[in-house]
């Protein structure tokens, strides 16, 4: 078939083919008719991501390679950052932030065990799982309602002499009050961690700018999971302005060595052979010596190539998430009495991951989302509801260790029992929205 064409030939064919089975396979034809099922997130994706994909897969490198770099700059550029580092998921980026924190490099405010971060009970467990897991003491505050993001009122009082960070999520993409978290960290000596991986694209004024989520903390991280703001299957990347602190991310990331050469390339700073670490002996080749104890967590350039094609229709994303959450959020205005409807951070932006409702105490939330569900909405709560009140918390709640709850977690506890969350991805249509408020309005006749 390819016996008298060149390679760029035979490419430029495949690729061809790739662009007309996207349109005969997998290109949506099908209208959203009355109880199709409409699932809380979704891809959406075309002919680009697809042949990108392929075009990744034909170069056969697997590994980190060209598209990696172009995704890893063109993402800092749209955070407004110096500095960023793909890696295999949102739960590893996380756990590079936080690890990050622990360097040795970093001297008097580096994370040692036993020292604290604060953070919040209603979240997702990955945001936690790495300190506790390396013996830090998260301290977990209260929410409020209807901005479900951190209660800045608990923070002095969360603060204790082994206080070391604060690492919270933007909740659904509505940024939390970063200006009283920023400058509660400044007065304190604190790192600042930006979970964004339900926000990427939401925007926060920011000394008269408008700035994205994740680039005015010390760190930013990002998941590229199917459901999230953009996809490459499996992804996620952690985001700085600090050159040492991104060292220690790639330090971590690449095995916790020290060179900084990417891979398949070899002696760019010229000094490979000719320094001495540690205790090794003069001239031990640099590419394996390790000045943390790190992992891989690098994701593939099939990946990247994905997420490249992902990020030129970001912008889009965004603008469609915002349109959707308008949308069904004027068409439930009159149903204040039996839904707590959400609300923006002041000064923000969000880049909605979803809409969240708190049913009024006199409403059943279980009769809500069962009905929702039973007509074809898929519905999902707010993640752990109270972390501390999860399976994974029995034996430090029987023990009282390992974690710190300073004040009360009254609007926590409420949301786990009437709060959920139901979809505006950027590929539902207004039927779809539409469809979702009549079913909401009729769950609570």
């Amino acid at each position: 078939m390819f016996e008298h064409k060149t390679e760029e030939e035979a490419r430029k064919e495949i690729l061809s083919m790739v662009e007309g089975y996207y349109e005969a396979f997998h290109k949506n034809k099908k209208e959203f008719k009355a109880g199709d099922r409409i699932s809380y997130a979704s891809r959406v994706y075309d002919q680009n991501e697809m042949c990108n994909l392929v075009d990744s897969a034909l170069e056969f490198w697997l590994t980190s390679g060209h598209y990696t770099d172009q995704f890893e700059r063109e993402l800092a550029e749209y955070i407004g950052v110096k500095f960023c580092s793909l890696v295999n998921s949102g739960s590893s980026a996380n756990l590079l932030a936080f690890m990050a924190l622990t360097s040795p490099l970093l001297g008097e405010r580096r994370v040692k065990r036993g020292d604290e971060i604060i953070t919040v009970a209603a979240g997702f467990p990955t945001t936690v799982t790495p300190y506790l897991q390396y013996g830090a003491v998260p301290v977990f505050l209260d929410l409020t309602i209807p901005q479900y993001n951190l209660d800045v009122s608990q923070l002095e009082q969360a603060f204790s002499e082994k206080t070391k960070a604060v690492m919270i999520a933007h909740t659904l993409g509505n940024p939390f009050d970063l200006k009283v978290v920023r400058s509660f960290c400044d007065k304190h000596n604190l790192w600042l961690v930006e979970d964004n991986c339900d926000a990427l694209g939401s925007e926060y004024c920011w000394e008269g700018t408008w700035k994205k989520t994740g680039s005015i903390g010390d760190i930013g991280t990002s998941s590229f999971y199917p459901p999230h703001h953009m996809t490459m299957g499996e992804g996620g990347a952690v985001y700085t302005d600090n050159p040492l602190l991104h060292k220690i991310i790639r330090s971590l990331r690449d095995w916790g060595r020290d060179c900084m050469c990417p891979s398949g390339k070899d002696n760019i700073c010229g000094h490979r052979f000719d320094k001495q670490y540690g205790e090794l002996p003069l001239g031990y080749d640099h590419k394996y010596v390790y000045s943390h104890f790190g992992y891989n967590l690098k994701a593939t350039d099939l990946q990247a190539a994905i997420g490249c094609a992902q990020l030129k229709k970001l912008p889009s994303f965004v603008e469609k998430r915002r349109y959707n959450f308008e949308r069904l959020r004027d068409q439930l205005l009159d149903l204040t009495d039996q839904y707590i409807l959400p609300e923006p951070c002041a000064d923000s932006k969000p880049s909605w991951f979803g809409f969240l409702l708190t049913c009024q105490e006199r409403i059943e939330k279980n009769h809500v989302v069962q009905y929702l569900e039973a007509h074809g909405v898929q519905t999902r709560m707010l993640f752990s509801g109270n972390l501390v009140k999860q399976p994974c918390f029995d034996e430090l709640r029987k023990k009282q260790t390992g974690y710190r709850v300073p004040a009360s977690l009254t609007v926590t506890d409420s949301i786990m029992e009437r709060t959920f969350w139901i979809g505006v991805y950027p590929g539902m249509t207004n039927e779809m929205i539409d469809y979702m408020a009549q079913k909401l309005r009729e769950a609570v006749k």
